[in-house]
This record gives structure tokens, sequence and C-alpha cells, in this order.
């Protein structure tokens, strides 16, 4: 099996979701600011930085987050757990 990640083609990428989405928001702009219609112009934003929110959440590395947030879960209860009472009896 291949370790590393395979690489998208160029028109993988062209067509991937986040660029679709981002070029109908730029037409929304570019008819808004063309008619002067301000619905279109907020639609064109809104769409436009969603669609990049979408690409740097698609692009973070969720797998290694998760791990790195359980790793920290498990040392945190190791620390708020008490430690086991020693084996030998106090001297007295």
């Amino acid at each position: 099996m291949d370790s590393e990640p395979q690489k998208k083609s160029l028109l993988g990428r062209l067509l991937s979701l986040e660029t679709l989405l981002l070029l109908i928001g730029l037409v929304f702009l570019g008819s808004g600011s063309y008619t002067g219609e301000r619905i279109q112009l907020f639609w064109g934003i809104m769409i436009s930085v969603g669609s990049l929110i979408l690409y740097f959440v698609r692009k973070k590395d969720w797998k290694k987050h998760w791990e790195d947030m359980e790793a920290e879960h498990r040392s945190r209860e190791s620390r708020n757990r008490p430690s086991p009472p020693p084996d030998t009896p106090p001297e007295g």
C-alpha cells in the first residue's frame, strides 16, 4: 500500500467542491456589481467566504487532531487519578 496521500489531478482540483463554490461566489459578486443588486453582492460574499472556510476545514488533518485530543485527555485523566497507596506499611 502507498503510505503517501495521492496527489489530485489538475482537473480534480478544478472540479472540487471548494473551487466550484468559489467560482459561484465570484459569479454572484460580478453579477451583483454589474447590475448593482445588493442581495447578489451579499450572497457572493457569503458563498466565497464559505468556500474558503470549507477549504481550510478540509485541509486540516482531523485524524491527527483527534489523536492529539485523545492523548491530552488520557494524560489529564492520569494526572487527576489518585496514586495507589504504597505496598509497605508505614514505620512507626
